[in-house]
């Protein structure tokens, strides 16, 4: 689940006693104005759930009142990315000396949280790991622990900081404590800056809920940002399945996360796309007619794959829902299956029976057909 930029900064960082500029949340140019007022000269900021808004003319400067009521009206109503920008933050001006980059996130590869910091703040971290890879500091921490002070300190050292080195450490001890208390998937400070009256601030942030945890956030919960949906994906949301609309020909019907995201793997292998992601794991078997509607009803696909592997869940039942639906839905795209595992030989003997189709003894096979049946 990921934040605006107002929540994330008053939610999370003013919380955990990290100094934040002062900034009003708006809704309309007029509030915009009024805000400038209260405020002075300030910077008008698009609230949307991603990155790049300064590229695109999300954030621009304003020194009176109808400059900033002029820019609110150029803003509001902006497509950035996937979003069309309804709010707006107006925010108090600083006189910037230095920036950095500050952010705690999840190293999968080491399987601990990370710290990185940077002098190179204000610009893409990707572009600077890129450029300058040595400029950009990591501190592993353990889970078990936070990092100690002269943890801290030894990713700092050199950097030339001067007084704002202990306000910097102290931030970045209050940005772990609340990557964890909050569950974060990442917790990230760009920039974080030296201003010129010696105050070290967070100028943005980005923040990312895991999304398993969102029943121990519920206080800030309601604060995120839904994703983007297609039409198909929310009249999934809508029955309870999870689906997720590709740009891809293939459509993928399977039980379990895991099986599915390895069929679309091995479409992909077999130089294919897939079309979606819907599992049907769980109870999610008793809504078969509505997920093989969801799949048919993409336009772009033009062969569908269903996988079934039953361990605790048994094949059978979950053929016998899909051949239900099969019979009122009358699917026109070619349809492969892969059936293993608990209650296999009467899935197979049914779909063979009922839809006089011959499922494939392996799923590569049935993949490869899938493939090639929708170029």
């Amino acid at each position: 689940m990921n934040f605006e930029e107002h929540a994330a900064k008053s939610l999370i960082l003013h919380q955990a006693g990290i100094p934040i500029p002062r900034g009003i949340l708006c809704k309309t140019a007029d509030e915009a104005a009024q805000a400038a007022q209260e405020i002075g000269p300030c910077v008008v900021k698009a609230q949307v759930p991603t990155g790049k808004r300064g590229k695109a003319g999300g954030i621009k400067l304003a020194n009176t009142p109808q400059e900033a009521q002029q820019v609110a009206a150029q803003i509001l109503g902006m497509r950035i990315g996937d979003y069309t920008v309804e709010r707006l933050l107006i925010e108090e001006q600083a006189r910037i000396v230095r920036e950095f980059y500050l952010a705690v996130l999840h190293d999968t590869a080491a399987r601990k949280p990370l710290i990185l910091f940077s002098t190179e703040g204000g610009m893409d971290i990707e572009e600077v790991a890129a450029a300058k890879p040595g400029a950009i500091r990591r501190l592993p921490v353990d889970i078990d622990n936070v990092p100690r002070a002269r943890d801290i300190a030894g990713m700092l050292e050199g950097l030339d900081l001067g007084a704002a080195e202990q306000q910097i450490a102290q931030i970045v001890d209050n940005l772990y404590r609340a990557y964890r208390t909050r569950d974060a998937e990442l917790l990230e400070i760009n920039p974080l800056a030296l201003l010129g009256d010696g105050r070290v601030v967070a100028l943005d942030c980005k923040f990312v809920l895991d999304d398993s945890s969102v029943f121990r956030q519920g206080d800030i919960a309601g604060a995120g940002s839904a994703p983007p949906m297609t039409d198909l994906e929310r009249r999934g949301a809508e029955a309870g399945l999870k689906l997720i609309q590709l740009d891809g020909n293939v459509g993928v019907l399977a039980n379990g996360a895991g099986l599915t995201m390895t069929t679309m793997d091995v479409i992909r292998h077999y130089g294919g796309t897939p079309a979606n992601f819907l599992e049907i794991g769980g109870e999610a078997y008793t809504k078969s007619e509505i997920a093989l509607d969801l799949v048919l009803s993409n336009p772009g696909v033009k062969s569908l794959v269903i996988n079934f592997c039953g361990a605790f869940a048994r094949t059978d039942v979950m053929a016998d829902g899909v051949v239900k639906a099969w019979h009122k839905l009358k699917p026109k795209v070619p349809v492969f299956f892969s059936i293993h595992g608990t209650g296999e030989v009467e899935a197979v003997k049914l779909v063979k029976d009922e839809l006089g189709i011959e499922p494939y003894d392996f799923m590569e096979d049935a993949i490869q057909a899938a493939v090639k049946a929708a170029q």
